[in-house]
């Protein structure tokens, strides 16, 4: 059970009414946004602290549609990074694809075959202007991807009730806010399910508190804070109990002009060795072949330290972009070898990327692939090399 932040996926904006406001949801067909949320936890295994986690969540969102009744549809991707011990940098473990439709007061009409968002229907807007010190509740729910660790197939469905209170304005950053104050308590007993591996969550309880800063001039989502406490008891008697807060930001960027960037990239990387530049679905990437490490390792040879430091200052010129590491092997060894490495190599350039100032480490998305991507064949030594490399995108949402 891992924590998501809540309300992450949304284009809000207030209608101004006399003397009070009115929330609504506003989407403007063609739009594209991004949130970048971290989390922090302790995890307790039957009371006992286990290990802390920090995880990194990037979610990126475009509304191809806009309804009649002002509800809009929301196309978007999350993914889920956890931190590398000892580097400062996350690395992918899951990634959802979600399409659903939001109306003006926050409720969700999804397929049910979508895990995310984690928490639906939250927040819920009454359909009347508020004023501060105004409460009202609404219903919500989570739902979990519990396949992993139970074997369950479907979507794990907590139900809730939400209670709001509207605070009133804040200043954050220079920006006039306002801040919606968000609780919900969970005490869960679901029936046991029909498909699961043997062990399954037999209660659930806790607590969430959140904290919503609006941006009414932007007509979106500025910032958002959580505490949260959940204990998760299995029918083998064990107890998992997840403690920690969370935080997100929106950010914004302009629209990539992708052919412009790669010429631009080209013309900066010209004189490097087994550099090029190609533009994508996702961005514009640059590709360093033949990447130069120390056998078997994740430990770069001082010629390739200067090649990332060199990109690294490339990077810097793109500051409101985010960034996308990728590492690749040849077929050598095994298939678990070759992934493990993979990442673990595309981990130590990202890191590189970071300690040189060009991003800070929510900002840098790392994969690896292993040998499943090969641009050249595996039967030559000249074809091995070109396998071997890293890829680094500038992402345009």
């Amino acid at each position: 059970m891992k924590r998501w932040t809540t309300a992450l996926f949304l284009a809000c904006a207030l209608v101004s009414g006399l003397g009070a406001e009115r929330f609504e949801h506003k989407f403007r067909a063609g739009e594209k946004y991004r949130f970048l949320s971290t989390v922090e936890e302790d995890i307790y295994v039957n009371r006992r602290l286990s290990h802390q986690a920090q995880i990194a969540n990037r979610i990126s969102f475009e509304v191809p549609e806009v309804f009649q009744d002002g509800s809009g549809l929301l196309r978007g991707e999350f993914t889920m990074s956890t931190r590398v011990k000892g580097l400062d940098v996350f690395v992918q473990d899951q990634s959802y694809e979600s399409e659903y439709r939001l109306s003006k007061t926050g409720i969700y009409d999804i397929a049910p075959r979508f895990y995310m968002p984690v928490v639906r229907n939250v927040p819920t807007f009454p359909d009347r202007d508020l004023s501060p010190g105004d409460t009202w509740a609404a219903p919500g729910e989570e739902r979990h991807d519990f396949r992993e660790d139970f074997g369950i197939t479907d979507p794990f469905v907590i139900p809730f009730t939400a209670s709001y209170t509207y605070v009133g304005s804040e200043t954050r950053d220079g920006v006039d806010l306002r801040v919606i104050k968000v609780s919900y308590t969970i005490f869960h007993r679901p029936q046991e399910p029909l498909i699961h591996s043997g062990t399954f969550p037999t209660q659930i309880a806790g607590w969430s508190e959140q904290t919503l800063y609006w941006d009414p001039l932007r007509g979106g989502l500025h910032s958002y804070e959580e505490r949260f406490q959940f204990v998760l008891e299995r029918s083998d008697g064990v107890t998992v109990e997840f403690r920690g807060t969370a935080a997100s930001r929106m950010l914004e960027a302009p629209a990539l002009d992708r052919d412009a960037l790669a010429r631009e990239l080209e013309e900066a990387t010209k004189d490097m060795e087994n550099v090029t530049v190609q533009a994508g679905d996702e961005g514009v990437t640059i590709t360093i072949e033949n990447v130069q490490f120390e056998a078997d390792s994740a430990r770069l040879l001082p010629s390739e330290i200067e090649k990332i430091g060199k990109i690294a200052e490339i990077l810097k010129s793109y500051p409101e972009r985010d960034i996308l590491v990728e590492g690749h092997t040849a077929l050598a060894g095994t298939a678990a070898g070759r992934q493990k490495l993979s990442v673990e190599r595309a981990a130590a350039v990202a890191d590189r990327i970071v300690r040189l100032g060009a991003r800070t480490p929510d900002r840098i998305v790392v994969r690896g692939w292993g040998a499943e991507r090969p641009i050249d064949t595996n039967s030559t030594e000249a074809g091995r090399s070109r396998n071997r490399r890293v890829e680094i995108t500038i992402l345009e949402n």
